[in-house]
């Protein structure tokens, strides 16, 4: 059946749904964070409702603050459903981008379902670590899905690779990234912010040291910081496009106040504060390493959408 123009959404137009699933994925990761600083985790015993079938168990902090977080997630399903909705409705229709919002609904429901665990495990540290590993990896699936938004993707479309030898190192980049991400998740779980509030239930810890799980994260930050730092060395004796340039120079400054904040933290025994904008700095170092990673290619820009980098 043909959809008439009254039922189709613009290419331009989608570029916004994309934007608004890439921007919820970012919010639900700070949120998340603020859930566990403020020792609210357990604030909600139960799942999906709050205490014994109950939307709040009480009006006091620790339970509206876990509920809120939840009300969050079930924005997020409408915002990803709404938007797997919209690739379909696109006028030119693309697999990539269904398949990419499609992606983003299932992350979405497993983080619910994941989030159930938790609750369920008193907040068991492992489940809290794959949690949050799962949020971060939604929100590279989303900077994926906005930025194919933005440009033309497909069998006969235009993809250049700029320079052959920045897209290896680009690849390879995502290697020492990723052990960085597992190793400050394992030095959250076993640092002082479990989750939970004085007078509940305390919740478990991984089984290793905070001091030590806070080195290994830092060395390998260190390592990683090295590399990228190298990079824009590398990149700025080059010939290469100048979107590259601007793609390792956002990426250095980030690392670089990421490992600041992180030793910031650590000499002042990790402050709340601190470690959300620990947590918003790598939310924004995925997105860096992604849009570096997407920059080796160069694609012509969908018509109507704002130019740009």
């Amino acid at each position: 059946m043909t959809l008439t123009p009254r039922f189709r959404v613009s290419p331009p137009r989608f570029r916004w749904f994309a934007f608004a699933s890439f921007l919820s994925m970012i919010v639900i990761v700070l949120t998340g964070g603020a859930v566990r600083l403020t020792g609210s985790g357990l604030g909600c015993p139960d799942w999906p409702t709050c205490y014994r079938h109950q939307i709040a168990g009480s009006w006091s902090i620790h339970p509206l603050i876990e509920y809120t977080n939840r009300i969050v997630t079930i924005a997020l399903v409408i915002v990803t459903a709404v938007t797997l909705v919209a690739a379909w409705l696109r006028t030119e229709r693309r697999r990539d981008l269904i398949g990419f919002a499609g992606l983003l609904v299932l992350g979405v429901f497993a983080d619910a379902i994941l989030g159930a665990f938790v609750v369920y495990s008193k907040l068991n540290p492992w489940l809290v670590s794959l949690h949050m590993i799962l949020s971060l990896a939604m929100v590279v699936v989303g900077a994926i899905l906005y930025h194919r938004s933005k440009y033309v993707y497909g069998p006969d479309a235009r993809a250049d690779v700029r320079d052959p030898h920045f897209r290896f190192i680009a690849r390879l980049l995502w290697i020492p990234f990723i052990l960085v991400l597992i190793a400050g998740t394992a030095t959250t779980g076993s640092g002082p912010h479990a989750g939970s509030a004085q007078g509940q239930l305390v919740a478990r810890r991984l089984p290793f040291s905070f001091a030590s799980a806070a080195w290994v994260h830092s060395v390998l930050a260190v390592l990683f910081l090295g590399l990228v730092t190298g990079l824009v060395f590398a990149i700025w004796k080059s010939t290469v496009p100048e979107a590259l340039r601007l793609g390792v120079r956002r990426l250095v400054v980030i690392a670089l106040i990421q490992a600041i904040l992180g030793f910031g933290q650590y000499l002042t025994h990790v402050p709340v504060v601190l470690v959300e904008l620990h947590i918003a700095g790598a939310v924004s170092l995925c997105i860096g390493v992604t849009q570096f990673h997407l920059r080796q290619t160069a694609h012509d820009r969908v018509p109507g959408t704002r130019t740009g980098t």
